[in-house]
């Protein structure tokens, strides 16, 4: 048997490990936090279990940096760098509420975001897809939702309001960057029945948008004023 003394190199190898990729995380999975986001949600009308119980899935803290960590679960959009944010849960869990996500729907994502919607969408149907037209963005958000084991989400550099054709009819589609108006290409590849959330207008504030298709007609509901990245929908890509 090892003497305590040759353990030691050991206890501190494994020790080292832990730190360096655990991080924040090895020290609190923050499940008290997520817990109490997801009360509040409840209080402050979100009633969509699907949505409710993904928020509560979802380990927010690991998408934001390890200052920030603390603070993820707060009523706060929280930077995480290259002009994106971490929204509110507030905001986000309204805008997939709106979207009516079941098990089995197929939803579209337009922008890669931080992640956090995308996993969130992956906790209630495997079958997400995401297009963005920054390859940087994209590259960064795919691999940090691999590594968190969402795996089943079908990833396309491309200008994201031009949609994804080739996988249409989508049940859902959920648009993460500001457009001057609802792109008709991505209303074509909704399916009837299906429903569209997207920030609309100019300015530092857009206006989050639900659309209902029905046949040839759209119903429109406003949701509520956010502030999103400003990427225009379709610019030329790098």
């Amino acid at each position: 048997m090892a003497s305590g003394k040759g353990l030691w190199p050991v206890v501190l190898a494994i020790a080292a490990g832990v730190c360096q990729f655990g991080g924040a995380h090895a020290a609190s999975d923050y499940a008290t936090e997520r817990a109490e986001m997801v009360a509040r949600l409840r209080r402050n009308g979100i009633s969509n279990q699907h949505v409710l119980e993904a928020m509560r899935k979802v380990e927010r803290h690991l998408f934001a940096s390890r200052d920030d960590q603390a603070r993820a679960y707060e009523e706060i959009d929280i930077p995480v760098g290259k002009e994106q944010a971490l929204y509110r849960p507030q905001v986000v869990a309204r805008a997939i509420e709106m979207l009516d996500p079941r098990p089995g729907s197929k939803i579209l994502q337009v922008g890669a975001g931080c992640g956090y919607c995308t996993a969130v969408l992956c906790e209630i149907t495997p079958k997400v897809y995401a297009v963005d037209v920054r390859r940087d963005v994209l590259r960064i958000t795919e691999r940090r939702l691999r590594a968190l084991g969402y795996s089943s989400v079908v990833w396309r550099n491309d200008k994201g309001c031009s949609g994804w054709e080739q996988h249409a009819p989508f049940d859902a589609i959920l648009v993460l960057c500001a457009a001057d108006a609802v792109p008709e290409d991505l209303v074509e590849q909704l399916r009837d029945g299906g429903r569209l959330v997207i920030p609309v207008g100019r300015g530092p504030e857009q206006t989050l948008t639900c659309l209902r298709k029905s046949g040839d007609r759209l119903r429109s509901e406003v949701i509520m004023p956010i502030r999103v990245d400003m990427m225009a929908c379709q610019p030329p890509l790098p």
